[in-house]
């Protein structure tokens, strides 16, 4: 494939499948990796855990004074989420900005992510935004990490983010004070910030996540997490030639999206390599031509909204499409294409009942996960090891992956897969090494792809000590068992205060589209509380109850889905909705990412604010 195609159908797919023996298998699997404790199976990086998070490999940190200053605007997060949010406003005009980020520099995920083989792994023409307003073309489909960083960096520059931007500093405590009605913000640096508003774009992949693995700290050896990589250690750079491990045994605990990339690396460079695995990923092929010259001479104006709606309609999240071709074709829309292919083939298209549609979708989706089982067996030369690594759940249950050299890793003879599903993860880390299903594997360094922390309470997610709105209400209290907001993106009893994330809104598999959405709505709502005179901006007890029942009302339920799936984050660790906001997805507008698109860009045509509260 390359990038000048503009469509693609469905794949061919194994139709020799077992159905009912595939949902026993499913179900076995997920029953063996479940786990009581659900997300609390992580430790909190604090205390002597607190340098996972903490420690910035990337930047020195240099002394400042404290800044003690009113601003118009605070910022927390200037991960794509910030500088989206920074950029809207800027054009909405809105000045006094400031960005507080805990990093170095913009970037968020960007920034901290650059271990060895980092890309993104989704159409990075779709996902790396404002592409047409930059001037700038991604190299490739999937874009390394270092090219996403400078986009971001760029961001900051193009909209003069960089001038209010305090970096290697992290909010501890949000007070609103009504008698001057701004937001009292206190750091780690000293800082004390009034702010007549605050955008809350902490992103949802910013702290990392640690398995609570006893004897962490008794491990004589070397150890980190993959979005704190260790080059000192290591050697080599995002490129790979990780020199320095020749002489070394490592272990990387975690297969997801991270693992995928850094194991080729690791596998080439490290004397031995163990890679223990609570569940396997799904792994695709992956193409990933260079973007060709002429194709990107062609696009018109309003290509990239175009592409992104596109891949949103042919994504997991919808997934029926008709009269519009795939311009994206990889293994995101897959299910879509094949989806859509079979209802055309029906008898009558036109009479296939909601029904018949999920039925059609959950076979095309057995198909699918079955090919990538056999495409596991066909690359893996080890009959016990490919085993292993065949994915036996359901598309979208796990992040799906892609890659050309992951599988043909465990071919090497310093390569060796360990299982750890039936003891539901690592046992426990000894002076010398890693122990699972009671054999100790004695390793020189320990390495964490653990991924992010995603379906952890959310005071352990916004990373903030304490959150008060009006009368010392505590947001984490407020929204303990339930989310309570207008548009997901303000809540009542926090003026001023506004909400970027998964939250009660529209969702895509896009997050970028999604964080763009909600920045173009916020600099909104703030550009015209500034216009109006107004003090304070809230949602009124009657509108927010009324999205939130409205949400509630259209909510599909996903249960049976999320609880078939094998744990992870994408269903709280097995849980599901148990806790509203502890879910993945939380709450969300079921009728979709662009239906709620609509939704707001009408509230906001007709200009009366409907559901919120301006005073002053």
């Amino acid at each position: 494939m390359t990038t000048t195609e503009t469509s693609c159908g469905p794949t061919d797919t194994p139709t020799d499948i077992d159905i009912p023996a595939i949902r026993e298998k499913y179900a076995a699997e997920r029953a063996k990796r479940l786990r009581p404790e659900g997300a609390d199976q992580y430790l909190e990086l604090d205390g002597d855990f607190a340098d996972f998070y903490e420690v910035d490999p990337y930047t020195t940190v240099v002394e400042r004074d404290p800044i003690i200053e009113d601003a118009d605007v605070v910022i927390l997060g200037g991960g794509f989420a910030g500088l989206l949010a920074g950029a809207y406003l800027k054009k909405a005009g809105v000045e006094g900005i400031r960005v507080v980020e805990m990093a170095g520099d913009f970037g968020g995920v960007w920034y901290w992510n650059r271990f060895p083989g980092i890309q993104c792994d989704n159409d990075a023409y779709c996902y790396i935004p404002l592409l047409e307003e930059l001037g700038f073309m991604p190299s490739k489909k999937f874009a390394d990490g270092a090219e996403i960083f400078q986009h971001c960096r760029n961001i900051g520059k193009h909209f003069g983010l960089y001038d209010g931007a305090l970096f290697s500093t992290q909010v501890r405590e949000l007070r609103w004070d009504d008698g001057s009605a701004r937001w009292r913000i206190t750091t780690n640096r000293g800082d004390n910030i009034r702010a007549r508003f605050v955008v809350m774009a902490q992103g949802s992949y910013n702290r990392p996540k640690l398995p609570g693995i006893p004897g962490i700290k008794d491990f004589a050896g070397h150890v980190f997490h993959s979005a704190r990589w260790d080059y000192d250690y290591t050697g080599g750079d995002a490129d790979g030639g990780l020199d320095k491990l020749a002489d070394k045994r490592v272990a990387l605990v975690g297969t997801g999206a991270t693992g995928i990339q850094v194991v080729p690396h690791l596998g080439r460079d490290a004397q031995h390599l163990y890679v223990f695995q609570r569940t396997p990923s799904s792994v695709d092929q992956r193409s990933n031509p260079p973007t060709d010259p002429a194709w990107a001479a062609s696009l018109q104006p309003g290509w990239q909204e175009e592409r992104k709606r596109n891949f949103h309609n042919w994504s997991p999240f919808v997934g029926v499409v008709f009269g519009e071709p795939d311009l994206v074709c990889d293994f995101w829309t897959e299910l879509g294409r094949n989806l859509t292919a079979r209802i055309a083939g029906s008898e009558d298209p036109t009479a296939v009942t909601i029904e018949q549609i999920m039925a059609f979708r959950e076979e095309e989706d057995y198909k699918i996960m079955e090919r990538l089982r056999r495409r596991v067996a066909e690359i893996v030369e080890d009959p016990e090891t490919a085993e292993a690594l065949k994915p036996y759940y359901r598309f979208m249950c796990k992040r799906p992956t892609s890659s050309e050299k992951y599988l043909e890793t465990f071919n090497r003879p310093n390569v060796t897969l360990v299982d750890v599903s039936a003891t539901k993860g690592v046992e426990r880390l000894t002076e010398k090494g890693i122990v699972a299903d009671g054999i100790e594997y004695e390793v020189d360094c320990v390495i964490f792809a653990s991924g992010f922390e995603i379906s952890t309470e959310i005071s352990r997610r916004f990373a903030i000590d304490c959150i008060e709105g009006r009368d010392g209400l505590s947001l984490f209290d407020y929204w303990r068992n339930d989310y309570k907001t207008l548009h997901g993106m303000t809540s009542r009893g926090f003026p001023n205060q506004f909400f970027m994330g998964f939250i009660q809104g529209g969702v895509s598999a896009n997050t970028t589209a999604m964080f763009e959405q909600q920045a173009k709505h916020i600099a909104y709502l703030i550009a015209e509380a500034q216009r109006r005179g107004a003090t304070t901006v809230e949602p009124s007890q009657e509108g927010q109850d009324a999205w939130v029942a409205t949400v509630r009302e259209l909510s599909i339920d996903n249960s049976a889905f999320e609880l078939s799936c094998t744990p992870g984050y994408y269903n709280n660790e097995g849980r599901g909705g148990a806790e509203r906001n502890g879910s993945f997805l939380g709450d969300f507008y079921s009728p979709g990412f662009y239906a709620f698109d609509d939704l707001i860009t009408e509230w906001r045509d007709k200009g009366d604010l409907d559901g919120l509260e301006l005073r002053g």
